[in-house]
């Protein structure tokens, strides 16, 4: 038994391991500590450089390998639904907390006056999500909406090409594993490149933590946390039982922990596929709904959003509460999220939405601009795992409850 548990989990604990000693460098360094990141930065630009291609041959080569497109659109349509149900879940529950710990009581930030900004327009927005104006542009991970949606069309194309379209199909296939046993190798590098990273967040980030924004980051990482190990687990329990519980806790550590260290929802994707393909969701599932969820699927963002909103009610004495006001937080909460990027800073449209839909002077955007920094951790680890379970929920709706294999994959 001592065995099989080291076997199953010596990835996970030589991880934890690096993370711990990481931390303690960065107690014992402070600030110093800032000198070991470029060893993480190495690890987060070696999956950023892999994480392009392997986001369009995993869709393109999902879509052109599925054998019917009214399976593909129900994937998608219970994906959505997926998405905005653990969405408002979210939401409510930083609700709750912010009108039993109102975060800005105490927080004492003087306004300082910023450079005019334009107001966020819905409509721009959208055009520059979903599609890019030169093809070289879908090569960066900051388009990666607009890659996503090119990687379906090729994929819809190879389909609608029927015979002529088996070579290339074959060649997104092949594509498709040659990035993901890519992953395997960077993963080699991960305990150094993730063990310097928290090393520079803990000697760096945290006394900022105990300072001025002490009372909302004491609301936001306890609930957080709560959120990731009690929601994920309900989630997976609908998924598949006790089983579901079992395989989905196994196999996301490795996932979890990037996702906690880089701060980054795309760098998670590789790993994340791999969590979701030894739970036994269909490829076809997860070759859709963990990439697209990276861009617009984010739990941990709908929490700091409502949070965001709550302590600028309370710096400009506005009265957090009632139907309207709570229906309204959620609305822009949800919307929010599905503007923001999944890359470390990428919430910065949408802490502007909130300014301006709002209609807070501009002044109000660096206080919720620090306190999206000072979340960004956890928060990019409920979005990153919200993505995985929410695969197995889709795998859940579409395969019936007996979806999951029996036998374990490796």
């Amino acid at each position: 038994m001592k065995k099989s548990f080291l076997t199953s989990y010596a990835s996970s604990l030589i991880l934890i391991a690096a993370i711990i000693v990481g931390c303690i460098l960065g107690l014992i360094f402070k600030e110093r500590a800032s000198l070991l990141k470029p060893f993480g930065d190495v690890f987060l630009n070696l999956l950023f450089t892999v994480v392009v291609p392997l986001v369009f041959f995993s869709i393109a080569s999902a879509v052109a390998g599925t054998a019917n497109t009214h399976r593909l659109a129900k994937i998608f349509i219970a994906m959505l639904l997926v998405f905005i149900a653990t969405g408002i879940v979210a939401s409510i529950l930083m609700i709750v907390g912010v009108l039993a710990y109102p975060p800005a009581q105490g927080l004492q930030i003087a306004l300082i006056p910023q450079m005019a900004a334009e107001p966020v327009k819905i409509s721009d927005q959208i055009v520059r999500a979903f599609t890019v104006s030169d093809f070289g542009d879908l090569l960066s991970r900051k388009n990666m909406l607009a890659l996503i949606v090119f990687a379906l069309i090729v994929g819809l194309a190879t389909l609608a090409v029927k015979e002529k379209g088996k070579p290339f199909a074959q060649f997104l296939a092949s594509g498709n594993e040659v990035m993901t046993h890519a992953i395997g190798i960077i993963m080699l590098y991960a305990p150094i490149g993730l063990g310097a990273y928290f090393a520079y967040l803990v000697g760096v980030f945290g006394p900022e933590l105990l300072g001025s924004y002490g009372r909302a980051m004491l609301l936001y990482y306890p609930l957080a946390i709560f959120y990731f190990f009690t929601a994920f687990t309900v989630y997976a329990y609908i998924a598949a039982g006790k089983r579901g519980i079992q395989h989905f806790w196994k196999n996301i550590i490795p996932a979890s922990l990037t996702a906690l260290g880089t701060g980054s929802s795309v760098a998670t994707i590789p790993l994340n596929l791999d969590a979701a393909r030894k739970n036994g969701v269909p490829e076809d599932i997860r070759e859709v709904v963990i990439p697209i969820g990276a861009t617009i699927h984010m739990e941990g963002s709908c929490l700091s959003a409502i949070l965001k909103i709550a302590v600028l009610f309370g710096i400009f004495q506005m009265d957090f509460s009632g139907p309207g006001t709570i229906f309204t937080a959620i609305g822009i909460a949800l919307l929010s999220g599905t503007v923001m990027s999944g890359i470390p800073g990428g919430g910065f449209i949408g802490e502007l939405l909130i300014v301006t839909l709002y209609g807070f002077p501009i002044e109000a955007l660096p206080i919720i601009s620090m306190i999206g920094t000072l979340v960004d951790p956890p928060a990019t680890m409920v979005n990153a795992i919200g993505d995985n379970v929410s695969s197995m929920l889709v795998a859940r709706i579409l395969g019936g409850k007996n979806w999951m294999p029996a036998h374990e994959i490796v």
